[in-house]
């Protein structure tokens, strides 16, 4: 009896690694941002080398910002309450490949290429991974996270004391030398974000991911293209 049980305990955490680690190249629940929102301005910057590796990333074969239809249309609330207010969205990223995951691994563990450092100014390279500032599974890989910052409508700049993918305390949402202004800004998306079912990190005042997201278990490997 007691070998019986332990089999079925075995089997029962194999099958719940599996679950909790599934990939999937389905992408037929995914839509670009642009069908729901009209107004979006994109910098999808590992589509370009301008990000912390200096290279264009693996899995981006185009500037476009996929979602899961759920997370888009709780994105496009949120869109709609910034825009009473004066704003638009500027996407960075949203759906992201695991391939792409496992580049920036692949980049961290290779001592020869120190890629962009102004993204990193007071760290070590080996230190992104150690500090969980780049995980190995990453919540965008899911489909329902989204790097963003607000615009005006005409599409002037506004300042929110930090930039993307700056691996600093200065990225953090509650970053206490921040000027009226900033906290202001970040405030606002902040609150717009909140308000249509997204929640925020600890580290990057930039990231949301939907409270609900409708694959919590699943990591998504087709190419952005």
């Amino acid at each position: 009896m007691k070998k019986l049980l332990l089999l079925v305990l075995i089997l029962f955490c194999i099958t719940q690694t599996t679950i909790a680690s599934q990939t999937s190249y389905d992408k037929s629940d995914f839509v670009p941002v642009y069908t729901m929102i009209n107004d979006a301005v994109y910098d999808i910057r590992y589509y370009s080398n301008y990000n912390f590796t200096g290279k264009k990333i693996n899995g981006y074969k185009a500037p476009v910002a996929y979602m899961t239809k759920e997370s888009l249309k709780a994105l496009s609330q949120a869109a709609d309450d910034l825009r009473k207010q004066g704003y638009r969205l500027l996407i960075w990223d949203t759906y992201r490949p695991q391939k792409a995951v496992n580049n920036f691994v692949t980049w961290i563990n290779n001592p020869n290429d120190a890629g962009d450092k102004s993204f990193y100014p007071n760290l070590e390279k080996s230190d992104l991974l150690k500090g969980q500032y780049i995980m190995e599974k990453s919540g965008h890989t899911k489909g329902s996270t989204v790097d963003l910052t607000l615009i005006k409508k005409d599409g002037s700049f506004v300042d929110m004391g930090g930039t993307f993918d700056l691996f600093s305390e200065i990225s953090h949402p509650d970053y206490k030398k921040l000027t009226k202004e900033q906290k202001k800004n970040r405030k606002i998306l902040h609150d717009a974000m909140i308000k249509a079912g997204f929640k925020g990190i600890d580290s990057e005042w930039w990231h949301f991911t939907l409270k609900n997201e409708p694959y919590p278990d699943t990591y998504f490997d087709f190419d952005v293209e």
